[in-house]
């Protein structure tokens, strides 16, 4: 989601709903999201936002958060915390996720939320973002099959969430979660490791991929992902080479989400975005600011899982650990 989207309210009188608010810090942006949740049932956006701030930047090569990095993020968590309340939400969730895990200083960004937002983040473990991000993006699979016009995707899902440290990945179905695994191989923490040149060299492309696929074998040693019917692809990087693949005019997130993007397009759109300088990529009209410089690891992540799983498409999700993190507040 590019900016902030607000949604008039869905359901007749009577329908109970708990209206909660939940937050994912990231180690490329923080997100919001206030949303009505009843005890069954889809939930109603009432407001969504997305801003690139960067927070692990470095990161991967100091192992600690910088000052500016915590400072941008405390700007957005300010405004988003005043949001909340303006919308009447009465339980609010910060998840924080694979940079703050990560850095020596985590007592500095813990501080700086709890002054902010009132209360810690919870700077949860891979396997419960994992399990968060199957619940939000499972969710909703089948109503976004129906608005599209096609049959619902067939479970198992593999679920790939591809963020700016780590990509997880989640086996599982109607029943829950079946296998994990967490990976640090994010579009930000291989773009700082490797893609330097504008565009990267061959080399630089093949030292990421090389990094990808050594992650990968990890992964297949916990989860069998051999079981999966359906690949279910999360988050920017994803939703971004879909607006792309789609050939969008303009970021629309109704015109993603359930998309199905068959493998020769995602490598077609990779392709693209490894040769394009800087200057082509911001170009783009998909293309969030944010996402100009990493963009190229992300997609990258996608296409060698794609070759490497074989199969032949990714249906994508706008609904991630975000609506994950809603749910799990507003039932238990």
């Amino acid at each position: 989601m590019v900016g902030g989207r607000a949604v008039r309210p869905a359901g007749g009188p009577g329908r109970r709903m708990t209206r909660v608010a939940s937050i994912d810090c990231g180690t490329n942006s923080i997100r919001l999201l206030v949303a009505d949740v009843p005890a069954g049932g889809r939930h109603v956006d009432l407001l969504r936002r997305m801003e690139v701030v960067r927070l692990g930047e470095g990161v991967d090569r100091t192992g600690e958060l910088a000052p500016q990095a915590i400072e941008r993020t405390r700007v957005v968590l300010a405004e988003y915390a005043a949001a909340a309340r303006e919308l009447g939400a009465t339980s609010v969730r910060m998840v924080a996720t694979s940079a703050s895990r990560d850095a020596r200083n985590r007592a500095d960004f813990e501080e700086m939320v709890r002054s902010t937002l009132g209360r810690l983040p919870d700077v949860i473990p891979g396997r419960e973002e994992a399990d968060l991000s199957f619940l939000g993006a499972t969710a909703s699979l089948d109503d976004a099959a129906a608005a599209h016009g096609s049959a619902p995707p067939r479970s198992p899902y593999l679920v790939v969430d591809i963020g700016g440290g780590s990509t997880e990945f989640v086996l599982g179905d109607a029943g829950g979660v079946r296998a994990a695994r967490s990976v640090d191989i994010g579009c930000v923490r291989l773009t700082e490791r490797h893609l330097h040149g504008d565009p990267p060299t061959a080399e630089e492309i093949a030292r990421v991929e090389h990094d990808i696929r050594g992650a990968l074998a990890d992964v297949t040693a916990e989860v069998p992902v051999g079981e999966a019917a359906t690949l279910v692809g999360l988050a920017g990087s994803v939703t971004t080479v879909a607006a792309l693949a789609l050939r969008l005019p303009a970021y629309d997130a109704e015109a993603i989400h359930g998309s199905r993007i068959s493998r020769d397009d995602v490598r077609t759109v990779t392709a693209d975005l490894l040769a394009a300088t800087r200057t082509r990529r911001a170009a783009m009209p998909v293309m969030h600011p944010g996402r100009v410089d990493v963009i190229g690891a992300g997609a990258l992540v996608l296409r060698v899982v794609m070759d490497s799983v074989d199969v032949n498409e990714v249906v994508v999700s706008e609904h991630d650990i975000l609506d994950g993190i809603a749910l799990r507040l507003a039932r238990g």
